[in-house]
């Protein structure tokens, strides 16, 4: 019998969209203002956005900056509200739908991760990871995330160790959503006498590079927020490759959707991956399927269905984790072009299903 740990309805949308950029507000961002994100987001239809500006450059005032500036709004996206914790120990991103008293948290950025604990819960938002290993590493306890920032913007090598401590964490027993981020700062100048040494990072690293598709129950942040808890996502290097959909008949008619945590009994399952949308004209895509940190096989996609099948019987009585990477050509991204050379041929990466977890660990 499937189970799901998250309750979440199965009917629901695809949207995709950026939970990690930089605009004016943190200093160390050039030519990037919130009205240039927007209306770029709004031309390549993406569906939700939400632009986390450093606190520390503000003194942890986010509220009188970012989300107070006259150009934070959309009649076409779904914007949330956000800004990237930035303390000593690493860096996270805080997510909610309405504005909260960020303040609070950027005093308290430094104090000990149960009295953190207690101040999410008392403020519910919604706590990422942020790039786990980077300079800027996250150093909270992962017991305090919600989800996990695993590829962070266009560079896929780089993010392999991100993905690493993922996998870490899954085999530990916690069930933990993926997400990624552009985590980008910098946009194409105006005018040329505008043009700094940051600029031709517009160029390889923008809104969705990568961009995170969530299956949300309806078109609201509540939704969106719900299901990358949930581990309803995917990621893909850029808004026009396939989304990809790891899914498995677990018996009973009932199908398994990313997120979802079965109870094995020693039977064989039947697993399929979906590409949906997007990419080269037959283009060519292969799959490698994760089973509990390890490469459990490597399998071509059928060009005609876009579908790759598989069959595993995950031990009763024991955990098992099955994830998805798909390898192939990049979609053009003509308005950042450099970034699909960076993203190498990894195109998309799937969230797990689940068998044998406990959802109160």
């Amino acid at each position: 019998m499937v189970s799901s740990s998250s309750g979440i309805d199965r009917t629901g949308i695809w949207l995709k969209g950026d939970w990690h950029l930089h605009s004016r507000h943190s200093s160390d961002s050039t030519n990037n203002p919130v009205e240039k994100i927007i209306g770029f987001a709004e031309r390549h239809g993406f569906d939700y956005l939400t632009i986390t500006d450093h606190d520390v450059h503000v003194g942890g005032d986010v509220a009188g900056h970012t989300w107070s500036d006259p150009a934070y709004r959309s009649d076409r996206l779904l914007l949330l509200y956000g800004a990237e914790l930035t303390a000593p120990r690493g860096h996270v991103n805080l997510l909610a739908t309405t504005p909260y008293d960020h303040q609070r948290f950027f005093d308290h950025r430094n104090d000990r991760d149960w009295d953190l604990a207690a101040l999410k819960r008392e403020s519910a938002v919604h706590w990422s990871a942020n790039h786990p290993v980077t300079s800027n590493h996250y150093g909270f306890s992962f017991d305090l995330a919600d989800s996990i920032e695993v590829w962070n913007g266009p560079m896929w090598p780089k993010n392999a160790a991100n993905v690493r401590v993922w996998d870490n964490m899954l085999l530990s027993g916690r069930m933990i959503g993926a997400r990624g981020g552009s985590d980008a700062h910098h946009g194409v100048p105006d005018r040329p006498e505008l043009a700094s040494q940051w600029t031709p990072e517009a160029t390889m690293n923008y809104v969705g590079t990568p961009t995170t598709w969530v299956f949300a129950r309806e078109r609201s942040g509540d939704a969106l927020l719900e299901a990358l808890v949930a581990g309803r996502a995917c990621v893909c290097a850029n808004p026009f490759n396939p989304r990809v959909e790891l899914v498995a008949d677990a018996g009973g008619g009932a199908e398994m959707m990313m997120g979802d945590n079965a109870k094995a009994e020693g039977q064989p399952v039947s697993f399929e991956v979906r590409l949906s949308g997007g990419g080269p004209e037959g283009a060519a895509y292969s799959v490698r399927i994760i089973k509990n940190r390890e490469i459990y096989a490597t399998l071509a996609v059928d060009p005609k269905t876009r579908t790759a099948r598989f069959t595993d019987t995950p031990a009763a009585g024991e955990r098992s984790y099955y994830r998805a990477e798909i390898d192939g050509p990049q979609a053009v991204y003509a308005e950042v072009p450099d970034s699909m050379a960076l993203s190498a041929d990894k195109v998309a990466l799937s969230n797990p299903l689940y068998f044998n977890y406990d959802p109160s660990f």
